[in-house]
């Protein structure tokens, strides 16, 4: 599943609030136990005191961010010693404004965007944190939320190797994570060794729609391993990119026990990133918007917390 839109949160830019909302009295957050390294999407800073954390994950739309919010984001992440993967969406999130998949790909090449990318790129180099540039993911997904995963993969991968290019301009010093949902067909989709650092994969358990749709319940290695499987084939470091889980508390316990720690089947796993945020985009079947975030991800605390 593509989980990544956040254009109906209402909230200025997620850089600000990466700030903003870590000053605030949020609930603490723990990262669940083991020694791979743990990196999180927080927008609002429930893991702000967790020494565990070592990513911080920022999305970025290329067309409307405030760019005086990245450095900031870039001293809260060095407060904490924390490297930064961010993601650079290349649309809106303002769903009323955003291109279809034609205009956005015509801008592209035309030169259009060259602008925001550098705009973006040049304001990360002056990062003292170290960043990874993740562009335009889970492309192979056709579940239509976004509009870059509606290219001929031919057309991707040339639209990724010119933003590597223009951000290269900027900086030798970025990585780059080419990062598919992991399906069948990925490989189309791949803009070649010299332009891609590492790979990020996209893993979401949702408990009641595995009960109800799959028969039964999955867990993270189940779901991660084929998709490893095929990233395997390019000889690159291998990162959960994306990761949430919801479902009652034997479930959540059975995750949080196993995605830094079940991991002797897959060596070349690097690190693991949660994405702390509810969801903005359906889950099929008609299973709405999950709520990733810890603790409201574990359904039996909450229907505890409620009485039910």
């Amino acid at each position: 599943m593509a989980q990544t839109d956040c254009s109906d949160l209402n909230r200025d830019w997620l850089a600000a609030l990466l700030i903003s909302f870590a000053l605030l009295a949020s609930p603490a957050s723990a990262a669940p136990p083991g020694q791979l390294p743990f990196g999180v999407y927080d927008p609002g800073g429930s893991f702000s005191d967790d020494p565990d954390v070592q990513i911080e994950h920022l999305f970025l739309p290329w067309e409307d961010v405030f760019l005086p919010s990245l450095l900031q984001a870039d001293e809260y992440a060095k407060d904490r010693n924390r490297a930064i993967l961010v993601t650079i969406e290349p649309w809106t999130w303002t769903r009323s404004e955003r291109n279809t998949a034609a205009v956005l790909t015509e801008g592209i090449f035309s030169g259009e965007y060259d602008g925001n990318v550098r705009a973006i790129c040049d304001t990360l180099a002056e990062f003292d944190s170290p960043v990874t540039i993740r562009w335009a993911q889970e492309m192979e997904d056709q579940s239509g939320q976004f509009i870059w995963a509606q290219w001929e993969p031919e057309t991707y991968v040339d639209a990724f190797q010119r933003v590597v290019d223009l951000c290269r301009e900027s900086s030798d010093a970025f990585d780059y994570m080419w990062s598919p949902l992991g399906y069948e067909n990925l490989q189309e989709y791949f803009p070649g060794e010299d332009y891609v650092d590492v790979i990020g994969l996209s893993v979401f358990g949702l408990q009641p729609w595995e009960q109800q749709i799959l028969g039964a319940e999955q867990s993270f290695s189940e779901i991660l391993a084929p998709r490893y499987e095929r990233a395997l084939e390019f000889n690159l470091p291998i990162v959960v990119a994306e990761l949430g889980y919801v479902g009652d508390s034997s479930y959540v316990e059975k995750w949080n026990a196993d995605v830094r720690q079940d991991i002797a089947d897959f060596p070349a796993l690097q690190a693991v990133i949660y994405f702390n945020q509810k969801e903005v985009y359906p889950w099929p079947d008609d299973f709405g918007l999950p709520d990733w975030r810890f603790p409201n991800n574990d359904l039996g605390a909450k229907q505890a917390e409620l009485g039910e």
